[in-house]
């Protein structure tokens, strides 16, 4: 089922002082159907961003400098992309302010998935912050294990997200974008 095409199953709420907001997210059926739609396209652009860093990953270490360059452009991408997400998701009014609200079945999952996104913003920022500032990595066969190990988590973490959102309003979020 597309919400973008069918705003019935999000009845409007009424607008209170603090939800019309600027940013409390959003209010109404056509609202969360908009806001939807920003979630599936941040959705594609935070795959992409996954998929470069474990395509950036995947080139050869013995390239050196240049590794360490394709690594760091695709971590800045994803930092950049994954703060993008955190904010689209933790808005007030958004996915995961309905869903708690909606479904309080799901609170124990929208905190699990709360808790991530503090975990994988740091580790994300971390190993950025070691390829930014020149900072040595001793071993980076090492390195890149880990940051592989995180590119698989963060697919998984997208996985359950998704099937959240499905949970919660029956609205599939697509797995290609």
């Amino acid at each position: 089922m597309d919400a973008s095409s069918d705003t019935t199953m999000f009845p409007a709420e009424p607008a209170t002082a603090e939800s019309a907001a600027p940013d409390a997210g959003p209010t109404t059926s056509s609202d969360f159907a908009d806001h939807i739609k920003r979630v599936r396209a941040h959705r594609a652009e935070l795959r992409e961003s996954v998929a470069a860093v474990d395509l950036a990953l995947e080139s050869p270490i013995a390239q050196g400098g240049a590794w360490r360059e394709r690594v760091r452009a695709a971590l800045a991408e994803l930092a950049h992309d994954f703060d993008d997400h955190i904010a689209i998701t933790e808005s007030p009014g958004g996915i995961y302010d309905r869903a708690t609200r909606s479904a309080p079945r799901l609170s124990g999952a929208v905190n699990r998935l709360l808790a991530e996104h503090r975990d994988f913003r740091e580790q994300i920022h971390g190993y950025l912050a070691v390829l930014e500032h020149g900072g040595m990595v001793a071993d980076l066969p090492a390195f890149r294990e880990e940051v592989t190990a995180l590119v698989g988590r963060l697919v998984r973490h997208r996985q359950i997200g998704g099937d959240l959102v499905y949970e919660a309003y029956n609205v599939d979020l697509g797995g290609s974008g």
